[in-house]
């Protein structure tokens, strides 16, 4: 592989890593940003997906606000142009 690598291979090379990480049968992985960074010969995305809501309120006030039962995290991983993940780290969306 190099960086000519296509959209659908960085969502499909996060989403085989990034399995593992919800206990969702349908996760809804999705590529939200992808950048090759010509300099040091990496692609650095940003993929979300869906993971089940373990910690919902239980205050009286819990019962009236809308507490889903999923959330979408956000990842941020560093892919070297052989398709391997070098880096994975928190990401906050701003």
């Amino acid at each position: 592989m190099d960086k000519h690598l296509n959209l659908n291979e960085l969502l499909r090379i996060a989403r085989s890593e990034l399995k593992n990480m919800t206990t969702l049968d349908r996760p809804d992985f999705r590529l939200e940003q992808a950048e090759y960074l010509n300099d040091k010969k990496l692609w650095e995305i940003v993929v979300s997906y869906l993971v089940e809501n373990t910690n919902p309120r239980n205050s009286p006030l819990a019962a009236m606000a809308s507490d889903f039962k999923f959330y979408r995290i956000y990842k941020r991983l560093k892919i070297d142009d052989n398709g391997n993940i070098i880096g994975f780290y928190l990401y906050e969306k701003s």
